[in-house]
């Protein structure tokens, strides 16, 4: 009565087959924690662009280095930073850069990579003291 089934079902995932290369957890949270790094790189560069000094400076390297080791030594895009029309509050870009310190340190810590979280823990007291 019921013809049977000659191809494979729709709902088998392509996990099963081997066809995409998978990544471990640790190496997903490589990439993640070097998105938000490189993301608190950028708005490090506006502030520096802003308000220059040696702090920024040191922290900016300091943040650059992280990312180029989590991402196999390959260094990260830094564009230079042009004025905008609208440019955005210092008290802004210190709550944007408070905020991806504490992403960071949330995945730094889940990953157990105690240098990116002491980073990203002192970014977090840096970027409070000066929005506070």
């Amino acid at each position: 009565m019921y013809e049977p089934i000659r191809t494979k079902s729709v709902h088998s995932t392509a996990a099963d087959s081997g066809e995409f290369p998978h990544r471990s957890r640790e190496e997903e949270l490589d990439i993640q924690l070097a998105g938000h790094l490189a993301a608190l790189l950028a708005v490090t560069d506006e502030l520096r662009h802003l308000t220059p000094g040696d702090d920024l400076d040191e922290a900016a390297e300091a943040l650059a280095a992280q990312v180029a080791r989590l991402r196999g030594g390959l260094m990260p895009v830094r564009a230079s930073v042009a004025a905008a029309i609208h440019e955005p509050g210092l008290d802004a870009l210190h709550q944007r850069a408070h905020a991806l310190a504490g992403r960071a340190l949330v995945v730094a810590a889940s990953r157990a990579d105690t240098a990116a979280a002491i980073l990203a823990a002192q970014r977090m007291e840096a970027h409070a003291l000066v929005a506070a």
